[in-house]
């Protein structure tokens, strides 16, 4: 895992990469994300590829995704995916990601610039 910083309206965001498949496998690796953000890159903003997030995350029945965006909201994180999520058949996630986008916290975007600019404009 790397965290890469990128200043966007005066905002530091950083911006995770892995060669090594998911990062966000639980809630823990999430907090470990966290965690290294904020101590490493003095960061309250992440932008991850939704590639980088294990498949149980957008399976809503299994809890991942609930149990992680809490853990972003208590330690007033704030978090973008991104990537295409149109692959993904669920109603329930489809709501999910549409009331998302509509909050200040977690957001689900299709590229990396539409997650800068959301995080860079969330207060």
């Amino acid at each position: 895992m790397h965290l890469e910083p990128v200043m966007r309206d005066h905002v530091v965001i950083a911006v995770a990469t892995s060669d090594d498949g998911p990062i966000i496998r639980d809630a823990q690796s999430a907090l470990d994300l966290l965690m290294a953000a904020r101590y490493e890159l003095d960061a309250d903003r992440i932008a991850i590829p939704k590639e980088l997030v294990a498949d149980g995350f957008f399976v809503l029945s299994s809890g991942m995704a609930g149990d992680i965006l809490q853990r972003f909201v208590n330690y007033q994180m704030k978090i973008a995916f991104y990537g295409d999520f149109s692959g993904y058949t669920s109603k329930p996630l489809h709501d999910f990601i549409y009331e998302s986008n509509k909050g200040r916290d977690a957001f689900f975007v299709s590229d990396l610039d539409e997650a800068l600019s959301k995080l860079a404009a969330a207060r």
